[in-house]
């Protein structure tokens, strides 16, 4: 633990910088405006996932019992029949921004301890400043940005969306590793 005492700074300002970089490319810019796509009778599918009395959760439809099921007649109808797909239901409250910002900011100071956990054990003393922006930068990089691929391949998100995200995560990566390279 000692690597976070040694740190601490470049991990604080590299979770700050991140945070001013996200809130610049999701607030200001319009890089991400039509990512998701609006129901046209929202209203009537609404009603009936209410009616259903689905809860918070995910979903998958049509679903499987077993993989066994998933070669049956019936089951392969309903996929020809469609929909396919998946679906998250949230709480039903208000979209509290303040708790998922927080949650973002404490994800951004976790993988930048994460960084300077490796670039502790990787990283010469009096090491350069290209060194540590290579390192320090590709570690979070890899965090920020890799993790959104799987979500195109099993959950079908449109890979230009995820192509978005990874490139918000090399500018996160890019963030922290000058912030670690700095200091």
């Amino acid at each position: 633990m000692e690597f976070i005492i040694d740190s601490w700074l470049p991990i604080l300002l590299s979770a700050i910088g991140v945070f001013v970089v996200s809130a610049i490319i999701h607030m200001c810019l319009p890089v991400h405006k039509k990512d998701y796509r609006h129901l046209d009778d929202e209203e009537r599918v609404l009603a009936s996932i209410r009616e259903s009395g689905a809860g918070p959760g995910e979903y998958m439809f049509p679903a499987a019992e077993s993989m066994k099921d998933l070669a049956s007649p019936p089951y392969i109808e309903k996929c020809n029949r469609g929909p396919v797909g998946y679906i998250t239901l949230l709480p039903n409250e208000i979209w509290n921004m303040n708790r998922n910002l927080l949650q973002w900011f404490g994800f951004s100071v976790l993988v930048s301890v994460f960084t300077a956990y490796v670039a502790s054990f990787t990283l010469e003393d009096g090491a350069t400043f290209e060194q540590v922006l290579r390192l320090t930068g590709t570690v979070a990089t890899a965090i920020y940005a890799l993790g959104r691929i799987p979500d195109s391949i099993w959950r079908g998100i449109p890979w230009a969306t995820t192509g978005k995200f990874i490139m918000d995560g090399m500018l996160y990566g890019l963030t922290t590793g000058v912030v670690f390279a700095l200091l």
